[in-house]
């Protein structure tokens, strides 16, 4: 009984590991067909890479990103992606400015003290966070988006099919044998 439980429980997890690689695997294949990040049904997903929005979402977590809303249309208290100085962040608005129409943002990390020094335009904004995200496999994500990760994301699930192929081999060439001696 306890071996069968056990088993489950590993199919499962394996069946989990598998998802996971598949779709690491598209993510970062997709985004180097396009040349640019991938978009899912107009979400794109984005690894956190620091501590300045905790508890709301930690520090390699994958978080989705809605695109294509006004960037004119965010109000206090709702988190954006934006970039600045060739870099992405994502923090909450703290205030909205409309200065002879022209609107621009004061951004704040939860986990900060103090408001961003810098005003947020709508140019620079990239989306919305939709309230779902995945802690840790932000790390994954990052890493198979370098290139020793892509290799490896190409390289490792194609010896583990080999291996299996191997083994199934193997396991037939046994079956047979028995037969024959039978």
């Amino acid at each position: 009984m306890l071996k069968k439980v056990l088993s489950i429980i590993g199919n499962i997890l394996k069946s989990i590991l598998v998802v996971i690689l598949c779709f690491l695997a598209f993510v970062v294949i997709s985004s180097r067909f396009t040349g640019g990040e991938s978009t899912i049904l107009g979400y794109q997903l984005k690894a956190v890479l620091s501590g300045s929005m905790e508890p709301t979402f930690h520090t390699g977590s994958i978080i989705a990103v809605k695109l294509g809303a006004n960037p004119s249309s965010y109000h206090k208290g709702d988190i954006i992606t934006f970039q600045m100085d060739n870099k992405l962040i994502t923090h909450r608005v703290a205030a909205v400015h409309n200065k002879n129409g022209e609107i621009s943002y004061k951004t704040k990390g939860d986990n900060n003290d103090a408001q961003d020094i810098w005003t947020v335009y709508p140019q620079n904004i990239i989306g919305k966070y939709t309230n779902f995200s995945i802690p840790y496999v932000g790390y994954a994500l990052n890493f198979v988006s370098s290139k020793a990760g892509s290799a490896l994301l190409l390289i490792v699930p194609g010896v583990l099919l080999t291996l299996f192929a191997v083994r199934n081999l193997f396991q037939l060439k046994k079956e047979f044998e028995q037969k024959t001696a039978n």
